[in-house]
């Protein structure tokens, strides 16, 4: 074992600290520091104790093993890291004892899984009421995951990129140790430059990718951008054993802080390609009504390829208000299930707790610098990939109040969905409302639960007076097939529209590139109403497309 993974196993450093924006996970995402307590365990009884239990037959690990209580009292926190870290050491899959609540107080530890682990029927209550309040001992003391799923692999930096790659290059040209998750990065220009209430530098231009060992680039995976140069090109060798992680009733007990962005890592992070999250129910319980730090999601995949969750119960959070980077309230919330800098994630069979179109709580997913993710069976408040998705494919899912949001490249399929937001897909406008591929929509149904002027199929806006370090564009190709649009809140008199109007003016000079033409198929597009869609109240930004 290397001294780094001898550190992370003990709880002493998992990774060391970094700029905003470094990696291009979330836009506030920075490694994690954990700290080393394992005082209140006697690990040479505890390690005796497992012996005999092995030695009886036993071929697993509990938290028992260790001294856990699992009364929902005891601070079991030290006894759970040290069970993982004597099952990562022997190989030996981990379960908790159904019935058993486990309590863990404000985070210094993090325990590492790298072996199945069944966490059965088991309560977990963490209890963040407290983390704040160790900021002046432990500066990152909110940042401290739970869990964290992680390979026994380390990442390395790939070599003989130096010189560039192209849009859509088939192969790194390289030989690589094995099929692996890449990232490349040119921090020499900068991408996502982001607009808005929120507002940024942007991030180094960077995407991930999975190549194979012979440098040959998945095709769902492909190259988005063009790169003059690489200045960074870091691989995550990809697990070939299916980990699972089963189970679990978690509660968060939510932290009392003020309403800044400071969000809190206090869920399970997901390190290491080849793994299933199945049957994990999170609760968040004491949420303030006016305040509360965000959170990122309490499922997250960070640098991961591979990754299925499934059958899962989530809780959406509370929206706040806060100061935003320009200087003006902003609306900040937290997302429960999320993913950064991935490649191949599913999601099946999603839930959450609270009514999807209760406008009181923030939007369940979203997503950073991601490729080919799928969505089948789930029924939630939100859908949102930031700072570009390549691929996406969502089927007989459910959409709530803030609908289908994202910015991004390549396909973008929906089959047997329904959205509840006033636009049917909406192009993030903080981030240039671009989508450069082509939308196929089928057998589909726009239904928002809220009055609006007009129903429109598309939306977004860009006037064209921000460089966001990439050419934003509409897509190149649009069917839709069978797609209903429910006006039932509408006015008699109100339009739908298969375009908003993007706040552009199509004559206007000077204003950054848009391209927006191409194809558009209609099949079967219709209201309630049966009022006749037009293409947009905006029609000259569109005359570059053919209607059929």
């Amino acid at each position: 074992m290397t001294p780094e993974r001898q550190n992370r196993a003990s709880g002493v450093n998992l990774r060391p600290k970094m700029t905003p924006g470094e990696t291009g996970g979330a836009e506030y995402l920075e490694k994690y520091i954990i700290f080393e307590d394992m005082s209140k365990i006697n690990f040479f009884s505890a390690m005796l104790l497992l012996a005999a239990a092995v030695s009886c037959g036993r071929d697993y690990i509990t938290y028992e093993d260790f001294g856990a209580k699992g009364d929902g009292r005891h601070d079991d926190t030290p006894a759970i890291v040290a069970a993982h870290e004597a099952a990562n050491e022997k190989g030996l899959p981990v379960k908790a004892r159904d019935g058993a609540t486990y309590y863990m107080e404000a985070g210094r530890q993090t325990a590492i899984i790298r072996t199945d682990t069944d966490w059965g029927k088991a309560k977990f209550i963490i209890d963040d009421t407290a983390v704040q309040l160790d900021t002046a001992a432990y500066p990152d003391g909110f940042r401290v995951p739970v869990f964290r799923v992680e390979s026994a692999m380390e990442p390395y930096e790939i070599e003989g990129l130096e010189g560039g790659l192209s849009k859509g290059q088939k192969s790194l040209g390289v030989k690589l140790p094995c099929r692996s998750l890449v990232r490349l990065e040119n921090d020499t220009h900068r991408v996502y430059i982001r607009k808005g209430e929120n507002q940024n530098n942007g991030v180094p231009q960077q995407e991930m990718l999975v190549a194979d060992a012979d440098g040959n680039i998945e095709e769902t995976s492909a190259i988005i951008w063009d790169y003059d140069r690489i200045t960074k090109a870091t691989a995550w060798p990809i697990d070939t054993t299916l980990l699972t992680v089963r189970g679990g009733i978690f509660t968060t007990i939510a932290n009392q802080a003020p309403a800044e962005y400071l969000y809190y890592v206090r869920g399970i992070v997901i390190n290491r390609s080849n793994v299933c999250i199945d049957g994990l129910t999170h609760y968040v319980e004491g949420e303030l009504e006016d305040h509360g730090a965000p959170y990122y999601a309490f499922v997250w995949p960070i640098e991961a390829a591979d990754v299925t969750v499934k059958n899962c119960l989530l809780t959406p959070h509370r929206t706040y208000w806060t100061i935003g980077s320009a200087g003006i309230p902003a609306r900040m919330g937290s997302y429960d299930l999320g993913a950064n800098s991935c490649v191949n994630v599913r999601w099946e069979d999603i839930s959450q707790t609270i009514d999807i179109d209760d406008l009181t709580y923030w939007g369940l997913y979203t997503s950073n610098h991601c490729k080919n993710l799928s969505m089948e069976r789930c029924r939630i408040s939100r859908f949102d990939a930031h700072m570009g998705v390549e691929n996406v494919t969502l089927k007989d899912c459910v959409f709530g109040h803030m609908g289908m949001r994202c910015v991004g490249f390549g396909r973008l399929y929906m089959e047997n969905c329904e959205v509840h937001y006033n636009s049917f897909i909406l192009l993030r406008e903080d981030y240039g409302a671009s989508w450069d591929g082509e939308m196929i929509i089928k057998d589909c149904v726009h239904k928002p639960y809220f009055g609006t002027p007009a129903l429109t199929v598309i939306d977004g806006a860009n006037n064209g007076d921000h460089d966001f370090g990439y050419t934003c564009r509409l897509p190149r190709s649009i069917e839709i097939h069978n797609l209903l649009l429910d006006d039932t809140w509408c006015e008699a008199t109100d339009p739908a529209f298969l375009f908003g109007t993007f706040a552009r003016d199509a004559h206007a000079r000077g204003l950054q590139p848009y391209p927006a033409e191409g194809t558009i198929l209609l099949d079967n597009v219709r209201t309630l109403s049966t009022k006749p869609i037009g293409l947009s109240a905006n029609p000259a930004l569109f005359a570059g497309y053919t209607v059929r």
